[in-house]
């Protein structure tokens, strides 16, 4: 390869390398930006599937509302990372898991193809309620962050 060719293939791949680092930097976002401080939401239900990726892990849960009817839910939490350090693993959210989950809704509201909140904390059937969300971000000082200052 002559260095003209190795100049335009290093040119390449640094923009690749930079375009794709920035789309992992957009994909993170302010709670503001997607979720309502202004519209909590109390989730019964079972865990349908987890989503255990980065910058957000996803819990899907089949909602039962007051009227008895199911919905599904899709439940951002923190950090894959951020969800162990709270006790939180793929034992514990095993598909079938009947979990309450305490949150905000998105401020879409649409509920395409599911309804999506921010989840604060899950409470498990043992009664055990762990922190799910993230800080710092936007979200609302409700006290679910153990290590809020009061």
């Amino acid at each position: 390869m002559n260095t003209k060719n190795l100049i335009v293939a290093g040119a390449i791949g640094a923009a690749l390398a930079v375009a794709a680092a920035g789309g992992a930097a957009l994909a993170h976002h302010a709670f503001a930006a997607e979720f309502d401080g202004k519209s909590p939401v109390l989730l019964r239900g079972k865990v349908t599937r987890v989503e255990w990726i980065n910058p957000h892990a996803w819990v899907h849960i089949a909602a039962v509302g007051p009227n008895g009817a199911t919905t599904a839910w899709m439940v951002e939490g923190g950090t894959p990372n951020t969800l162990l350090r709270s006790g939180i693993d793929r034992n514990s959210l095993k598909p079938g898991t009947e979990i309450i989950v305490r949150g905000y809704q998105s401020k879409d509201k649409l509920c395409r193809p599911a309804c999506k909140a921010n989840g604060r904390d899950v409470t498990f059937p043992d009664g055990k309620k762990l922190f799910m969300g993230s800080s710092g971000t936007g979200a609302p000082t409700d006290g679910a962050d153990p290590t809020e200052k009061k």
